[in-house]
């Protein structure tokens, strides 16, 4: 609730003009679906609560499934072969990450998936604009992105978990540049990476009612031979009452922080505050 009621505030101030191009989006994305649109009867309506019902984010290269998780295709469509195109050094260190996925991802110890990742990651994600501004809220995580008007530089010198986000309109796609990510982020389970370097270019299009076409397209000369894009289809969740949920994580005996349900009788907030609660009556017995 914190974090959307923040968001919320964001979103309350007075907007920023964005910037809509000539270029027909409908010509880049195939689609000639037209969004409704926000009260000012010009900026295309993405909101809502959405979310990928494929299961890339195990291993945006494809993989052949198991253990109850459904095999995927790549979701690469550029190169032809949905194949990262890494240079032979960074390759090594990719095969590096794959073997040690199971307890190096940093997602799974509770670090923010990151962009693209968080897209297309398992859960689902929200969309809250109005006319000027535009939010994505992830259950993942509590992460959370405000997409500032491109006219706006790109912050330098930062390495951030979701990164710097600067965006435009081109007819009713939205297009990003994303930049100040962090090196420590991982593109899925399968330890596919990226460095300091990266820039990643982003686009949103609604294809129907409820579908969003994402593509994302990755440079980082210091680990790949060329840029390369990758693209999925979110729905948008149409049950009654969906909302986001609280996504929580909780200390091991070794430090480290992991998922873990809500529903988990060990859940870190029910463990808080029983700890509040004992402390609160060791602190009155002393007076």
């Amino acid at each position: 609730m914190k974090l959307l009621t923040t968001v919320l505030l964001i979103l309350s101030l007075e907007s920023a003009p964005a910037v809509f191009a000539e270029q027909s989006a409908a010509q880049r994305s195939g689609s000639s679906y037209k969004p409704g649109r926000l009260w000012d009867n010009k900026t295309p309506d993405f909101r809502g609560i959405w979310q990928v019902r494929d299961t890339a984010y195990v291993n945006i290269e494809g993989h052949s499934g198991g253990k109850g998780i459904a095999p995927a295709k790549s979701i690469i469509v550029d190169p032809p072969n949905g194949k990262i195109p890494y240079t032979a050094e960074a390759l090594a260190k990719r095969q590096e990450n794959y073997k040690s996925r199971m307890t190096a991802d940093p997602s799974i110890k509770c670090y923010q998936s990151g962009v693209p990742r968080a897209t297309y990651a398992a859960t689902p994600l929200q969309i809250i604009q109005s006319p000027g501004n535009f939010v994505i809220v992830y259950q993942e995580n509590h992460a959370f992105r405000y997409f500032y008007p491109e006219p706006r530089p790109h912050f330098r010198g930062a390495d951030w978990w979701m990164g710097d986000t600067r965006y435009h309109w081109e007819g009713d796609t939205l297009v990003t540049s994303v930049s100040a990510l962090t090196d420590k982020l991982w593109l899925d389970q399968a330890g596919n990476y990226f460095s300091l370097d990266v820039n990643v270019h982003e686009r949103y299009t609604m294809t129907g009612p409820d579908t969003l076409q994402y593509e994302a397209t990755i440079e980082d000369p210091k680990v790949y031979t060329r840029p390369w894009t990758i693209r999925t289809v979110l729905h948008r969740v149409k049950d009654a009452g969906a909302r986001l949920i609280e996504d929580e994580c909780l200390e091991d005996e070794n430090g480290i922080h992991r998922h873990i349900s809500p529903y988990d009788p060990k859940n870190l907030l029910k463990n808080d505050y029983r700890r509040w609660r004992i402390a609160d009556a060791v602190s009155k017995n002393k007076k």
